[in-house]
């Protein structure tokens, strides 16, 4: 199925039925993310922060001036896709990619205001919202929907979570502060539960209503549970929280909580800091660490396969939700793999280096080393290649998807220097839903208040 074509969601590949708790045994001992930026070696680092510009010119020019919303995918070499669809979740990362930009220098900070005030300018006023939520996919020019999206839930997050990093980036604007805190506080997380007592619908199809799927197992909206528990005007139950499954994943030697694909153990991460945290009774969860086992395990899948696909191994190895030869795909979780045909895909690998750069960069240097410019252009990598398509070939996908350079982006920055957790963990909705579901101090280091809540977690 092509992504390009149809109003296609990560998210519909992903429904989770059955769950248990995570085990607190055989977690992997890899180091903080602080503690592995400080040991790179330096060749490293300047691989990792030209791979991060790259990243950061996509959305640079992937962004309608007029709108200011940034584009789905783009050609790797920078040339136009032709289609001016524009995504929410690309959005909510390009907000973000702005202030890392900006942060640099790699552009001035007074265009990157300029870019951020177009943007939320145009989704205050402009932008076509319901209950203030928005579409998955519109036009980047006209604002128009795209592609036959949905209102989305967890798109409408991501990119709240872009106008709220902004927000803390740039603290003492008072016209982006006003505008993020307007955007936010008009969004009715409330009407999303359709009537539900806990659980917030995937979102709306215009003409024929909700979406029947709700978000009842980890995934990667975490962080739009704790931003609608978080809302000042319009939160929902902190019992919310603990009420989605918590399915339990084993692999060889490792025990995690997994709701898919390897990209829902990051989308969330990219802007909550869950570093040193453990939410309550009973599932007391450090969903950092998860993330870093899942990665470990994930690694460990993907070596298992090198009998079938020979190119893969310990520095070869990554598939999660992606564009293929033969279209838009889900390559599954371990327990539930897809159709997997040797395609690897960078952002996956990538995506985990604020988890475990220790095993993710070496990936990343490999195939930089073995396939160099064939895959790394304009925008650092290709989204996906398969090394031996048909006829023993190179497939090298000419795309690149906002959302995957995004992740790239946003894990590589926390990585080096924790300034996406940094000024997005200023903003006062999600200290608050942290604090209201009860997460603890598990580690010193980085934490929110030790407040008592009302939560029911038995």
């Amino acid at each position: 199925m092509d992504r390009k074509n149809i109003g296609f969601s990560r998210r519909e590949f992903l429904f989770s039925s059955a769950g248990s708790l995570l085990a607190a045994n055989n977690l992997v001992s890899a180091p903080a993310p602080s503690q592995a930026a400080t040991a790179l070696r330096l060749e490293d680092r300047q691989f990792l922060e030209d791979y991060a510009k790259r990243s950061f010119r996509y959305f640079w020019d992937q962004q309608s001036r007029h709108t200011g919303l940034f584009m789905d995918r783009g050609r790797m070499d920078g040339s136009p896709s032709g289609n001016n669809v524009a995504s929410s979740a690309a959005t909510g990362f390009g907000l973000t990619a702005l202030c890392i930009g900006a942060n640099h220098g790699w552009i001035p900070k007074d265009q990157a205001r300029l870019r951020v005030v177009t943007a939320v300018r145009y989704l205050w006023a402009h932008a076509f919202h319901d209950h203030g939520w928005f579409y998955h996919f519109v036009d980047a020019t006209t604002g128009q929907r795209r592609m036959s999206s949905e209102i989305s839930s967890v798109d409408t997050a991501f990119l709240l979570a872009g106008v709220l990093t902004a927000q803390g980036y740039f603290s003492g604007d008072r016209e982006i502060g006003t505008l993020a805190r307007q955007i936010f506080e008009r969004v009715d997380f409330v009407w999303m539960l359709d009537g539900n007592p806990l659980f917030l619908s995937h979102g709306v199809r215009p003409g024929s209503g909700f979406i029947n799927f709700r978000w009842t197992a980890y995934s990667e909206a975490s962080i739009l549970y704790l931003l609608a528990i978080g809302s000042l005007r319009h939160s929902i139950p902190a019992d919310s929280w603990y009420a989605w499954l918590r399915p339990q994943v084993r692999y060889e030697n490792w025990k995690f909580i997994s709701g898919g694909p390897l990209f829902t153990h990051q989308y969330s991460h990219a802007w909550v800091d869950f570093r040193h945290q453990k939410d309550g009774d009973p599932s007391f969860v450090d969903y950092f660490e998860n993330s870093q086992i899942a990665t470990y395990a994930h690694r460990d899948f993907c070596i298992s396969l090198q009998t079938k696909y020979g190119d893969y191994g310990p520095n070869m190895w990554g598939i999660t939700v992606s564009d293929s030869p033969t279209g838009y795909m889900n390559w599954g979780g371990i327990t539930t793999p897809g159709q997997i045909n040797g395609t690897l895909v960078p952002c996956a690998a990538a995506g985990s280096l604020m988890f475990a750069p220790e095993i993710c960069l070496p990936v990343l240097r490999e195939m930089h080393t073995v396939y160099g410019d064939k895959i790394y252009q304009r925008y650092g990598f290709t989204d996906a290649f398969n090394p031996n398509w048909e006829d023993r070939k190179l497939w090298v996908n000419q795309d690149v998807i906002g959302i995957d350079v995004g992740i790239t982006l946003l894990s590589i920055e926390n990585l080096l220097t924790g300034n996406v957790w940094r000024w997005f963990m200023r903003n006062q909705y999600v200290q608050s839903a942290m604090e209201r579901v009860g997460f603890r101090l598990s580690t010193p280091g980085i934490g929110i208040k030790s407040t008592k809540t009302g939560a029911s977690r038995g």
